[in-house]
């Protein structure tokens, strides 16, 4: 009888172990909302805007606040751990106005897609009195480098607007 307990508590035991490393497993694979905001923090540089999807044909004039993209090309974005930050356009292209802008950032779960979420901030207009913003996927974030996606409409089809950061 003690030798069919012992078996008994071994194969339970083992079959215990087994399940908690699966799902150990599964659960460090998935990116949260809060591991990839822990992430994202820091000093980026915008080095690249691309078009995925989108005809030869269609151009996209403005993103955010009616810049155009290759005017963020080469903008410094300080992403600091209380979301209160800001990014600063650099480039002095045709149609550029050099400017930093304060933003209040966060990241969010919608519908197990991590989104990277900000608004600007405005000189005297506190983050909870700003209703309109900016969100994008966040695509992937590691030591070096961070992308976003966003979705827009052409022609009727989704196609994206990716943007490609290096940490400084």
């Amino acid at each position: 009888m003690t030798k069919q307990l012992i078996r008994l508590f071994t194969v339970f035991g083992a079959a215990a172990m087994l399940l908690s490393a699966c799902a150990s497993q599964q659960g460090a694979s998935a990116p949260t909302a809060n591991s990839t905001h822990r992430a994202a923090k820091g000093k980026w540089t915008l080095n690249n805007v691309n078009f995925e999807g989108m005809p030869s044909t269609s151009r996209i004039s403005t993103v955010f606040s009616n810049i155009p993209p290759a005017c963020l090309e080469g903008s410094q974005w300080n992403l600091p751990e209380n979301g209160y930050g800001s990014y600063a356009i650099t480039s002095t292209g045709e149609g550029c106005n050099a400017a930093t802008q304060s933003i209040m950032w966060s990241t969010r779960n919608e519908g197990g897609v991590i989104m990277f979420k900000f608004k600007e901030l405005l000189q005297g207009v506190k983050a909870k009195n700003t209703a309109d913003g900016y969100s994008v996927e966040l695509s992937s974030v590691d030591n070096t480098t961070m992308v976003w996606r966003a979705p827009v409409n052409v022609d009727g089809k989704t196609a994206y607007i990716v943007y490609t950061f290096n940490r400084n």
